[in-house]
């Protein structure tokens, strides 16, 4: 295991040993291999537009806090993966989706019949789970299609080729899931012109995504392909114009540094950064502060120099596990509601709450203890994918 946090500060004591986690397993394989070709269409979506938001008839996607139709879930049942971490993360998982499903639906796709029964009876009635789309692990950020509107009622969904993060591991039923998900919601499916994750793209819905250079201009996802080429290839899938890059750091997780632990979109315009104590110097602070001052220094595709609102991260967490993910900004944007990471900080959890509020007004907002999840480096937000109403 890497002996930095991700964004974690230096912990207090508590319980959560150091079990496997996604973002320090680089090499394991755990399923087959079978599965897990990319797709090369490219995306029928134009690259640019006339003006930076995408006109009406062309797809894009939306931002976050657009009306959804539900949440998309996955429940974990591998104990190759998880081992003794198993129950506490199902706990975990579970608390998401009952949380999430006070506000819209959500339906959890288990791997099998017996793992659907564990997911009702730890989930409850108001969660819908289904064995119909069988999952590997319960990252549906990055395994789910993303979905797209166009303005005029229609909607689509679109693959990023997910290839266990740069093929650190093999998930040969995550690799199948976005297509599955599209299939389920009778949506057209398309697979873009590049490889990524959901977690790795941020988009405002207004013609400006942002990503780290080091997940997507990686040859771990994308061989031989230039970072124009996978600029343009992202601009025409999100149906953008503008692509804000941050260097981002490879080889220390297996995300290869996912910008949704530290820096997100609130509304066209307006972004969110996650900044550590002052005393921080590790390589994750750096990037943080890195992320941070280009933001500041940004404009997006109307040519609106960004406001940045920052988010102070905890001092001490719970947990002592060295991958432990500290990301208030993790968070997953629900109708009428936030659903955010609370870490035992007192001061730091409340405040980062009011920022939250004051960034979503007239939603509330619930923070849960998913230390567990936090554990296996990552957060809700990775847990959780949108569908938006079209």
């Amino acid at each position: 295991m890497f002996g930095t946090h991700r964004n974690g500060p230096v912990p207090a004591a508590g319980e959560n040993g150091t079990g496997p986690s996604r973002r320090s397993v680089l090499g394991a394989t755990v399923l087959g291999a079978a599965g897990l070709a990319v797709g090369t269409q490219a995306v029928a979506t134009a690259a640019g537009a006339a003006s930076p938001a995408a006109a009406a008839g062309t797809f894009r996607v939306p931002s976050d806090d657009v009306a959804h139709v539900r949440t998309w879930m996955a429940w974990p049942a591998s104990r190759s993966i998880w081992g003794s971490l198993l129950n506490g993360i199902q706990n975990d998982v579970a608390l998401i989706a009952r949380t999430i499903a006070r506000f819209e639906p959500v339906i959890m796709c288990a791997p099998d019949a017996s793992s659907a029964s564990t997911a009702r009876s730890k989930c409850g009635s108001t969660v819908t789970v289904i064995s119909s789309i069988p999952v590997d692990d319960l990252w549906t950020r990055d395994t789910a299609p993303v979905f797209r509107t166009d303005g005029l009622g229609n909607r689509d969904a679109i693959g990023l080729g997910f290839n266990g993060w740069g093929d650190k591991q093999t998930h040969a039923k995550d690799a199948l899931v976005a297509s599955r998900i599209a299939a389920y919601t009778r949506l057209p499916f398309s697979r873009t012109a590049f490889v990524g994750e959901g977690g790795a793209i941020e988009t405002d819905g207004d013609g400006t995504v942002m990503a780290t250079e080091s997940s997507l201009v990686n040859r771990n996802r994308n061989p031989g392909k230039t970072k124009a080429q996978i600029e343009q290839a992202v601009l025409a899938a999100y149906g953008a114009t503008k692509m804000i890059w941050v260097p981002g750091i490879k080889g220390q997780d297996i995300t290869d540094d996912h910008i949704d632990a530290t820096s997100r979109f609130i509304r066209p315009g307006v972004v969110m950064v996650q900044v550590p104590p002052a005393n921080r110097t590790d390589i994750w602070a750096q990037d943080a502060r890195q992320q941070l001052a280009i933001l500041s220094a940004a404009t997006d595709a109307k040519g609106r120099r960004l406001q940045v609102i920052r988010l102070d991260g905890p001092d001490t967490v719970r947990s002592t596990n060295p991958d432990f993910l500290d990301s208030y900004i993790n968070f997953h944007v629900c109708n009428g509601a936030v659903v955010m990471s609370q870490f035992g900080d007192r001061t730091k959890d409340a405040a980062a709450r009011q920022v939250v509020a004051a960034a979503f007004p007239g939603r509330q907002v619930v923070q849960l203890d998913a230390d567990r999840l936090g554990g296996g480096g990552g957060g809700i937000h990775c847990a959780t994918m949108q569908e938006p109403v079209a």
